[in-house]
């Protein structure tokens, strides 16, 4: 298994640093600082929840309702700071809460329930959508010129030594993602539930608190990048932010080696994922194809990755 994902890791590295060299010479200013920069910035805040979207993954579940939770938070922390004035850390931390808590209501229904992951989610990302666009009554919120919360600005927009802070923050949480899934007992277990979960309930797992905690983490992941993304647009539109970022999270994932049947996956995959997606982004712009095919590259790749899972299992 380790051997298979190493070489899967390979595999997307390469194609990556083939796709980013096409690219620069097809336009030269991919290579330009600014680019580098703002492709950096994006690759950590599509990271940090393609990353939790990842985790779901490997249960053998899935999570559409991330883009709305992210949309729910991102609102809530504008009204809490500009119209309610809380203080920043309060606001975070409570945010950060509810976006942690909707995560496990979606894991005990799954587990409790036994309702199917895919209905689950899918009426979570309706319900929270709606949601923030009744509280926010459908309107644009926003956070002005940020005064009192400087350092959330500065934490989704600055650098430090030149690079991106959400980037920093993405690797972060990748390290520390990668001790929990490769070197803890929790990682083990959530490889066995996904691999076989009725197997792994007969060994002794508890296999619902593995299940459900891979969907709170998915939401505090979620919360994170809602966080820095408010803060990056500096405005929220209800009905359009984070709308479809559910699929850059299942396609970060599965190109990045993880198996849609579960018991297979990798944080550094995740993130070679999420950094391929990000390139052929930028790929999309700097050669001016239509932003309409944006979504189209985007199934593209996701069906490519589908294919490609399907061929290794036929093959092993």
């Amino acid at each position: 298994m380790k051997k298979l994902l190493l070489k899967r890791e390979f595999s997307i590295f390469v194609l990556l640093i083939v796709l980013c060299t096409a690219v620069a010479i097809g336009n030269p200013h991919f290579l330009g600082a600014a680019n580098l920069q703002n492709t950096g910035r994006l690759i950590g805040l599509f990271g940090i929840f393609s990353i939790g979207s990842g985790i779901v993954i490997m249960t053998g579940g899935i999570d559409l309702a991330i883009g709305s939770v992210m949309a729910l938070v991102g609102g809530q922390l504008a009204i809490l700071l500009t119209l309610k004035h809380w203080p920043w850390p309060v606001a975070v931390l409570f945010v950060l809460c509810v976006s942690s808590l909707l995560g496990l209501i979606h894991g005990l229904l799954i587990t409790r329930l036994k309702l199917q992951p895919f209905i689950v989610t899918l009426c979570g990302l309706l319900i929270y959508r709606g949601g923030i666009r009744f509280v926010s009554n459908d309107a644009t919120v926003g956070f002005g010129d940020a005064q009192g919360f400087e350092f959330l600005q500065h934490l989704a927009t600055d650098k430090t030594c030149g690079i991106p802070n959400p980037l920093i923050v993405m690797l972060v949480i990748a390290v520390i993602m990668w001790v929990l899934l490769h070197r803890t007992v929790w990682g083990r277990y959530l490889f066995a539930v996904g691999q076989n979960e009725p197997a792994a309930r007969y060994s002794g797992i508890n296999t619902r608190w593995i299940t459900t905690s891979a969907y709170v983490l998915s939401g505090l992941l979620g919360g994170v990048a809602a966080i820095l993304f408010a803060f990056y647009t500096n405005s929220i539109s209800p009905s359009s932010y984070a709308e479809s970022y559910e699929l850059y999270g299942i396609a970060a994932a599965v190109v990045g080696g993880c198996s849609l049947s579960g018991g297979e996956g990798s944080i550094m995959g995740i993130v070679l994922g999420t950094a391929l997606l990000r390139v052929l982004q930028n790929l999309v712009i700097l050669l001016e194809i239509p932003s309409s095919l944006e979504l189209t590259v985007m199934g593209t790749v996701i069906l490519l990755g589908v294919i490609a899972d399907a061929l290794l299992k036929k093959s092993k």
